[in-house]
């Protein structure tokens, strides 16, 4: 996949995640923080008021620093597609 098209993609999903009025299970949020963190090199500690928050928002950033920017991009597009379908 071209960078561009990556790019352009990943934008479209954030969009569509943003968009979305559904609730939506904490697991599945929280993955996709950790991704679109990691696919905008955003390395910054959780900015939550409360701790558990912060706590469960930096494990998921843990268990995935291992990804480059482009492999974020992607887990982040596939994960939108598999929960919530099409965008």
């Amino acid at each position: 996949m071209k960078k561009d098209k990556l790019q352009t993609e990943f934008a479209n999903a954030v969009t569509f995640v943003n968009d979305y009025t559904n609730p939506l299970p904490a697991d599945f949020l929280l993955k996709l923080y950790a991704y679109y963190k990691i696919a905008n090199e955003n390395f910054e500690n959780p900015g939550s008021s409360t701790p558990l928050i912060n706590a469960f928002k930096a494990n998921a950033l843990f268990q995935a620093k291992n990804l480059s920017k482009k492999d974020a991009m992607k887990k982040y597009i596939a994960l939108v597609r598999k929960d919530l379908g099409d965008f």
